[in-house]
């Protein structure tokens, strides 16, 4: 099979399959390979040069590009979150960022044919709506003047919303700067759980901007909800479902909260005693996967859900769906150069990361380099396994026949070890065998983080804390 050749959709995980004790027995701590390899083996052998001959050697390759902006501040900290953020209320504060937003752009793109199109942009954040009108406009200026932004209507330009920082206005603008693509943070309708996540929503401010979404001809919609969250039951979250599944975004992301406050400060603002028990929670995941797939979306993978028409359901019908930082993404030939405080740079043969406090990430730029901090390049071993991993995750197949001729490798030999280590999953049905083929079951689906970690080179002993549970 060759990487674009058309397959068929993944088997939708039926109520029939669900064994709540395998579940649990396969339901460990591990990666989301948003890459591999993870960004826990990033090092700081990793630095400025090294990203700037990886953008070099790109330009040979002829790849679109993927831009990925971080927007980091925050009016308000939510309790829940784990993402790289500053919280003020003060936009003016966000002048300086931007200058060095521009200067990076600059440093990157002193290195690329920027001939090449921008096929995919993404602003995420923190909270990027938290930009004046006239700041949001400047950035894409500069974004336009360093590396020329598309027209393309096939371009998949996509924005992080809160929707108590944003209006209708705010829509109108960013559909004149050329996003085609809005993600609305909902987490919950329930204002129980708002008011102990610290994130007080009324149903009408997202509703609102969903009708205008639909109304201006935005191209995709897509709405994030976390199960987990305090005071949450199966039957409070099924309310908020109907709700969404009303509003019928395009696609949806159902989000596992990962409770881990010695690691994100804002957590510990969370009583662990409101949380839904580990069998509460797994009845919110059966119930939201069942009323998705009962209102027509196709379950994606792991936390995804999309109408069936959704590019993300096509390309996962075509095999050419891919996973990145932001998750699945349907532009799958491209180099993604990562913008801003933490922001991830995926190039090449390279991995690059930016410094994750602001003050490392100023000086850098200061001082006339990139900001690139730490980072991995890829060994031939990486590539291979990377390639296996994205299949499996994103086809929730893998054609180890395919992999072979397309690296010039044995695979069936190459993988022996993972494929001893996928017996047991086997012999569980998690995943079926036929010849070099192998195919995730419904419930292998769900798992389906637990069948890549077979592939992963990089997995040591006691690292499996240091990331959230599968489930």
């Amino acid at each position: 099979m060759s990487y674009a050749t058309p397959i068929a959709p993944p088997q939708a995980a039926a109520s029939s399959a669900w064994d709540e004790a395998l579940i649990r027995r396969y339901d460990i701590s591990g990666p989301r390979y948003t890459s591999y390899p993870t960004a826990l083996s990033f090092h700081d052998g990793v630095g400025a040069e090294a990203l700037s001959e990886a953008l070099s050697r790109s330009n040979a390759g002829g790849r679109q590009l993927s831009i990925y902006v971080h927007v980091p501040f925050c009016r308000k900290i939510c309790f829940y979150c784990a993402c790289n953020k500053i919280a003020t209320k003060n936009t003016r504060l966000a002048e300086p960022y931007l200058a060095r937003l521009d200067r990076e752009m600059v440093l990157a793109a002193r290195h690329l044919d920027t001939s090449r199109p921008v096929s995919q942009l993404h602003w995420g954040g923190g909270t990027p709506t938290f930009l004046t009108l006239d700041q949001m406009s400047d950035l894409v200026d500069r974004l336009h003047s360093r590396f020329g932004l598309s027209s393309d209507p096939q371009r998949d330009y996509a924005i992080e919303i809160d929707p108590r920082e944003a209006n209708m206005l705010t829509l109108r603008h960013l559909q004149a700067l050329g996003f085609n693509r809005i993600s609305l943070g909902v987490q919950d309708l329930d204002l129980r759980v708002q008011k102990a996540i610290n994130r007080v929503q009324p149903r009408v401010l997202t509703e609102n901007l969903v009708d205008e979404a639909r109304r201006l001809g935005f191209r995709s919609l897509n709405m994030d909800l976390i199960y987990g969250l305090p005071h949450q039951t199966r039957d409070s979250f099924a309310a908020t479902l109907e709700q969404v599944i009303d509003m019928a975004p395009a696609r949806l992301s159902v989000f596992n909260y990962a409770h881990m406050p010695q690691r994100f400060p804002p957590q510990r603002r969370i009583s662990e005693a409101d949380l839904p028990s580990a069998d509460e929670k797994l009845a919110i995941l059966r119930t939201s996967i069942d009323m998705l797939e009962t209102a027509g979306y196709v379950h994606i993978g792991m936390d995804h859900f999309a109408r069936p028409d959704d590019s993300l359901a096509v390309a996962q019908r075509h095999g050419t769906l891919q996973r990145n930082f932001q998750g699945y993404s349907s532009h799958a030939d491209s180099d993604l150069i990562g913008l801003g405080v933490s922001a991830i740079s995926r190039v090449d043969d390279l991995y690059a990361q930016n410094p994750t406090d602001l003050a490392s990430y100023e000086a850098a730029l200061d001082s006339g380099r990139l900001a690139t901090q730490r980072g991995v390049r890829l060994s031939p071993d990486d590539h291979y396994r990377r390639y296996a991993i994205e299949r499996l995750m994103c086809d929730m197949r893998l054609d180890l026949a395919e992999l072979g001729s397309r690296f010039g490798i044995d695979a069936e030999r190459y993988f022996a070890d993972s494929l001893r280590q996928l017996e047991d999953a086997e012999r569980d049905g998690l995943i079926k065998r036929r010849g070099l083929t192998l195919t995730a079951t419904p419930i292998g689906k769900l798992l389906i983080r637990h069948l890549a970690m077979a592939f992963d080179a990089h997995l040591t002993p006691g690292q499996g804390p240091r990331y959230s549970r599968i489930l």
